[in-house]
């Protein structure tokens, strides 16, 4: 068993760019690799990942044939290191804000359907308040909190749709939630469509309709065929499988197909205008859009004014 280590003799020893190195050798899986990144050599890899063990007394990777791999020691050190460097990143940005309040960066997840709708007529008033504020958006999985690139601290925030309760969530303890609006699943067609001329509409009707949607595990997909099962039917087939809320759109608006989406997407989405509501209810319960963050983490004060001004669109929307 491992003796306790001397905090003194690891103040004293601990570097920044031991750190670094550690962290390389974790992601290249090769102290060789790890050198040639580096832009040092072989043996000098060796000799600081040597040394963190010496200083913590444990063993940090078990060496094989092809590399290197973290022992469980070395896992910890890794967990508790890429929360550390964060800080002193987020440390370094919340300087250069302070320096210059214009200045900063804000990264984003969130599903397509909500970025076109509900974020891109914000960032254009929040990019022309604050010009030197770079905004950077990908796409994120869903509908779980698991969420890899936050809790890897790639993102800053998500923003998303919640198919179930933190609480029954088994990833929901890390991370902090707060509700901006509450939204629902509706069915949509195009105007022209035989569905949008009809003033009662059953899901049994719907069964065998022509359905354009996206996978199994997305939100409204999930609502919908739960929908069915509720009402003791097979949840339709799709015809057509897509996350591009542009895609779906021109085939409800061209064609005689129908779609379940979130209410918010159809009222907010350029591409969505035009679609109609068909009248027909799904009886599952509204569900919240939300605002995800990492539990413990320092907001910087860029993201904090993208959040603040976040909220105050969403209340002028009055959704």
């Amino acid at each position: 068993m491992p003796r306790p280590i001397p905090q003194d003799r690891i103040s004293r020893r601990l570097r920044f760019r031991d750190l670094q190195v550690f962290f390389s050798v974790v992601q290249c899986g090769s102290m060789a690799k790890a050198a040639n990144v580096l832009g040092v050599t072989q043996p000098a890899v060796s000799e600081v990942v040597a040394g963190l063990e010496h200083a913590f007394g444990v063993r940090l990777f078990d060496r094989t044939p092809r590399g290197v791999e973290p022992t469980i020691y070395g896992r910890a050190l890794l967990k508790r290191g890429v929360a550390a460097f964060d800080e002193l990143e987020q440390g370094i940005r919340d300087i250069e804000f302070l320096a210059d309040p214009t200045k900063g960066e804000v990264r984003i997840g969130c599903p397509d359907s909500l970025a076109g709708g509900l974020l891109a007529p914000f960032i254009e008033k929040f990019c022309a308040r604050y010009p030197g504020i770079v905004i950077a958006i990908e796409p994120v999985p869903w509908p779980t909190l698991e969420l890899p690139e936050l809790h890897a601290r790639k993102l800053d925030v998500v923003v998303g749709r919640l198919s179930k309760p933190q609480a029954d969530d088994p990833f929901g303890d890390d991370v902090d939630v707060e509700i901006l609006f509450e939204d629902e699943a509706v069915v949509a067609a195009g105007p022209n469509s035989r569905w949008a001329r009809r003033r009662k509409i059953s899901l049994a009707d719907l069964r065998d309709a022509s359905w354009v949607g996206t996978s199994r595990e997305t939100l409204t997909r999930i609502l919908l065929d739960r929908a069915y099962q509720a009402a003791n039917l097979q949840p339709p087939a799709m015809r057509v499988m897509t996350f591009s809320v542009q895609l779906r759109a021109h085939l409800l608006a061209r064609g005689d197909f129908v779609a379940a989406m979130p209410r918010s997407m159809l009222k907010l989405n350029p591409e969505c205008r035009g679609l109609k509501e068909l009248p027909v209810k799904l009886p599952s319960p509204s569900f919240p859009v939300i605002i995800v963050t990492l539990k413990g983490r320092t907001i910087t004060p860029p993201v904090d004014l993208f959040l603040g001004g976040l909220r105050h669109h969403v209340g002028a929307l009055a959704l």
